[in-house]
């Protein structure tokens, strides 16, 4: 993907900022559609690549990052004030000898 917007997995609802995206530019999306900043995107932060609805997970590396606290429309910024943590609990740490234990958070 071209621009100032990469997704880095083919799974991914979302679109990553590889530099500050002003607002007014034309963004290409996955599916073709094409999509005005209404805002600034800074570096790092996200669009949604396509609507999600409230309740959907946000996936970021194909794994589940996130869940949308709102319908957030196609190209819109995809931060705290639309999501919440999907993070689990748990945490798999290892001891001195590489083996794995789970530990409550």
């Amino acid at each position: 993907m071209n621009g100032p917007f990469l997704q880095l997995n083919p799974k991914d609802n979302v679109l990553v900022a590889r530099r500050l995206a002003e607002a007014g530019i034309d963004v290409e999306l996955p599916d073709g559609l094409t999509i005005t900043l209404s805002h600034p995107i800074p570096l790092a932060h996200k669009i949604a690549s396509r609507d999600i609805a409230s309740g959907e997970r946000i996936l970021k590396y194909g794994m589940p990052i996130g869940i949308a606290t709102e319908d957030i429309p196609a190209g819109a910024h995809v931060h705290v004030h639309n999501i919440r943590s999907a993070y689990t609990p748990t945490y798999a740490l290892q001891d001195a000898n590489g083996q794995s234990t789970e530990v409550s958070k």
